[in-house]
């Protein structure tokens, strides 16, 4: 997990956004609602963040999600993924010691100045608790293509099975766990206007 971290090199591209814009840790903060200090411990690679908080932090740069993700900036109107071609990651903070909830393979690798988050998803997490929760501005698009899932939005609870889709404002507190004996797969999509 530590050399993926280093690969993306998430906290320094963090930080040179911060540093090119001229804005203290406060600042960007202050436009996130994060700590200062979990802000410094991102930036130098201590915490892994989850798309909730990278989702955030690029809203609060202007920026889409995909440009923490790419190696190189790309001004393509077309992107291409083959099957296999998937750039995956996990995403969680991993200090609570407990199993990472998700894998998330890119569907937009590559692909600039977009408003849609396209993802594969494999639920990895099978007990629930509560900091599975997330929210952030914008709306989702879940569809399942295999196993089953229990997701929670607010107060209600939903089985999920394959074929099953959810769309949902995702500024209410969300997340899912697997269930069965399946490991399930989705199709998911991110929106936020930026």
């Amino acid at each position: 997990m530590r050399d993926e971290v280093k690969e993306l090199q998430i906290g320094m591209k963090i930080r040179n956004l911060r540093q090119d814009r001229r804005l203290t840790l406060q600042d960007v903060a202050d436009r996130t609602g994060l700590s200062k200090p979990l802000l410094s411990q991102i930036e130098n690679n201590q915490v892994i963040p989850p798309l909730a908080t990278l989702l955030r932090i690029a809203k609060a740069f202007g920026i889409t999600l995909n440009c923490f993700f790419e190696d190189e900036r790309d001004e393509n109107k077309c992107i291409l993924i083959r099957a296999g071609q998937q750039h995956s990651r996990q995403l969680r903070p991993s200090h609570s010691h407990r199993p990472q909830p998700y894998t998330y393979h890119s569907r937009a690798y590559g692909k600039t100045r977009h408003h849609m988050e396209p993802f594969d998803v494999e639920f990895l997490a099978r007990q629930w608790h509560d900091d599975l929760l997330v929210r952030h501005e914008g709306e989702e698009f879940l569809y399942l293509l295999e196993g089953e899932v229990e997701f929670r939005y607010g107060d209600q609870t939903y089985h999920l099975r394959p074929g099953d889709s959810v769309y949902y404002d995702s500024s209410e507190p969300h997340g899912y766990i697997a269930i069965g004996n399946i490991r399930p797969r989705a199709l998911a999509v991110l929106y936020s206007k930026s």
